[in-house]
């Protein structure tokens, strides 16, 4: 177990570790966090997960996981696509499905649908040892469509559904953008960015 100094972080506000193994997640988390001021450590814990239709139930159950295995301040993530001519599939059960599926699942599945508006919604959940009970979550989404075929640029590993979701007043796909496009309309920056936010102000116990 890593250890929280007296259960005081000093760098509280300025510093945060991220319980992640993607790394498309976390070079997403540090290019925005940074920017405004926060380093930011990938640590390659898993929290439990439980089952939900509560992106933000999974979120808070997984940070409280994580945190009691490391001892440190820290954030999870959890994100899901909700496709209106699916009846919101496959929401919470996004990572599940882009394994067993993929981009090709989809698209089978929304061959001849008319409505092709979706959104994908992202929950950053904090905990520390004050809000361990409680973690503190954010919340952010983004609107788009899905697109009839994948669309990535050339070269570039393509991370998710990114490449078959187009944001809302774009031309491109996610997985077309650069990392500071994608920035600029993701679910996950949106989070990521009222979280800090929060953290920033001194508002963090």
């Amino acid at each position: 177990m890593l250890k929280n100094a007296n259960n005081d972080f000093p760098l509280r506000g300025k510093m945060v570790f991220f319980a992640t193994a993607n790394i498309h997640k976390f070079n997403e988390a540090r290019c925005i966090l940074g920017n405004l001021g926060i380093g930011i450590g990938m640590l390659k814990l898993k929290g439990d997960e439980i089952q939900s239709e509560s992106l933000q139930e999974i979120a808070e159950k997984s940070v409280q996981s994580a945190y009691k295995k490391c001892g440190l301040p820290i954030i999870v993530e959890d994100a899901g696509l909700f496709i209106d001519a699916l009846e919101g599939f496959p929401g919470p059960y996004a990572a599940y499905t882009y394994k067993t599926i993929h981009n090709s699942g989809i698209l089978k599945l929304m061959e001849n649908k008319t409505n092709r508006n979706a959104v994908f919604q992202s929950i950053i959940s904090y905990c520390d040892n004050q809000t361990l009970l409680d973690p503190i979550s954010f919340a952010g989404q983004s609107r788009g469509i899905i697109t009839t075929q994948e669309r990535q640029e050339q070269g570039k590993i393509a991370f998710g559904f990114d490449p078959i979701f187009q944001p809302n007043n774009s031309s491109k796909t996610f997985a077309e953008m650069t990392l500071q496009e994608k920035n600029s309309y993701s679910h996950r920056a949106e989070a990521l960015n009222k979280f800090a936010q929060w953290y920033k102000s001194g508002l963090a116990p």
